[in-house]
């Protein structure tokens, strides 16, 4: 046998697929509709009626848009319930777009500080290329957003509410990227020719300035102080006057991130383990990005056990897997592509990890789960896509797919068993940056 292909070879392909049942319908099928048209499954649509057996009560859907946000979202909106709750304000929403701004220029400084660690590195380095690649993009983790918050509060969306690039970040990204690995080059060239770290350093601050500059152009300036004026759901105004963000937080917002402790599911990990990423820390004091591996019974326990006190859930999941994203779905029953195929396309978590085929792509909250005999069937999702898909803007998960394919969920410790919360207090063992769960 050769290595390359032949005649002979193709001939037989070409004879196996004559033989194969049906071959030109399912083609044909395939070819007007496209693959995930022709597989879908229309007996799954029986599984999804919105109900569940456990809410938590919520307001109207959110809407990232055209961004790279939901981490921030999805901690946002698992935050507002308590506002809500405490000032009669069903529908109260927090400023997304507030957040964003530092989180794009805290990244911004965090990149210029590994570009000045990394600039003795060789140009084909893995770590430098990897970081390079990596620049200033608006997404993030749980840990981000909960150290983001402790550093600069939070404030109403009326105080700063979005903009068209804020909901559209795609040509921010690509010139603010273009800038700082631009500056990035400059600070090689400065190592090379004998600058010391602090005249490096002084570089970076010069271009942290322009940094600014371009985020205030693209959100608008982030308030200092304001006053924070309402109407409760029974008509009643109210009036808080000379608030800084950080000051409004700490009046309303009753939570400390560091009650909180983020379960993973990674069969391609080692289990009952603490691991931490830090290349997704972008801020040098607060909450780190770490995890504590455990199996998915024990992830959906601590979840069912906190959405039964009333609070939703933040989760990290590969939200484009088996999706119907019109009707709000998530079910591994959707479509049989393997079936379409004749191809045996089953694989579990373990492997599409290994292979990169799966990844934590997009995180909600969980606001619901339906239990039938004390075993979840199915799960209510908020999602930040807006009213148009699902219910409102409400998806519905099985709990098939809630097992291949949620990667974390973050819960509060009191709903974690003591192993989880021992594991948490154990040194972390490091990730690679290029690492499954990064």
């Amino acid at each position: 046998m050769t290595k390359d292909l032949t005649n002979a070879d193709l001939e037989n392909f070409q004879s196996a697929y004559e033989k194969t049942p049906c071959a030109d319908v399912i083609a044909r099928a395939v070819q007007e509709n496209g693959v995930t048209a022709a597989s879908k499954n229309f007996a799954a649509k029986a599984n999804h009626d919105h109900v569940f057996s456990v809410e938590v009560e919520t307001g109207k859907i959110t809407n990232q848009k055209k961004s790279g946000r939901c981490w921030l979202f999805s901690t946002l909106n698992t935050l507002r319930q308590q506002v809500a709750k405490d000032l009669k304000v069903k529908d109260f929403k927090f400023s997304q777009n507030y957040d964003s701004f530092y989180d794009r220029l805290e990244k911004a400084n965090m990149f210029y500080e590994k570009m000045i660690r990394l600039a003795e590195r060789d140009d084909d380095d893995r770590e430098y290329l990897f970081e390079l690649d990596w620049g200033d993009e608006d997404g993030g983790q749980f840990a981000n957003a909960a150290t983001l918050i402790n550093k600069y509060g939070l404030v109403p969306k009326s105080v700063m509410p979005e903009t068209f690039v804020s909901e559209n970040t795609s040509e921010l990204n690509d010139v603010l990227n273009l800038k700082i690995k631009k500056d990035a080059l400059e600070i090689r060239k400065m190592k090379k020719a004998g600058k010391t770290e602090e005249e490096m350093r002084a570089f970076k601050l010069e271009k942290m300035k322009e940094v600014y500059r371009m985020l205030v152009y693209a959100f608008g300036k982030p308030p200092v102080k304001f006053d924070f004026e309402y109407r409760d759901d029974d008509n009643q105004y109210h009036i808080d006057r000379n608030l800084t963000p950080k000051e409004f937080f700490d009046k309303y917002v009753h939570v400390d991130f560091s009650d909180y402790i983020d379960l993973t599911n990674a069969p391609d990990h080692e289990m009952y383990k603490h691991y931490s990423l830090s290349n997704q820390d972008y801020l040098f004091e607060g909450e780190h990005v770490t995890y504590v591996n455990v199996p998915i019974e024990e992830l959906k326990a601590a979840v069912i056990a906190q959405l039964k006190s009333g609070r939703a859930v933040w989760f990290g999941c590969d939200v484009s897997k088996d999706m119907d994203r019109e009707n709000g779905v998530l079910d591994t029953d959707l479509f049989k592509k393997g079936e379409l195929f004749d191809i045996d396309l089953n694989l579990d978590k373990a492997g599409r990890l290994a292979t990169r085929v799966g990844e934590c792509s997009h995180a909600m909250a969980i606001t619901g789960v339906d239990l039938v005999d004390d075993k979840p069937v199915k799960w209510k999702v908020e999602n930040s896509w807006g009213e148009k898909n699902g219910n409102k803007g409400y998806f519905i998960m099985t709990d098939a797919w809630f097992d291949a394919y949620v990667y974390q969920a973050v819960v509060l410790k009191q709903f974690a068993t003591d192993r989880q919360k021992e594991i948490a207090q154990t040194k972390p063992e490091p990730l690679k940056p290029w690492d499954s769960l990064g």
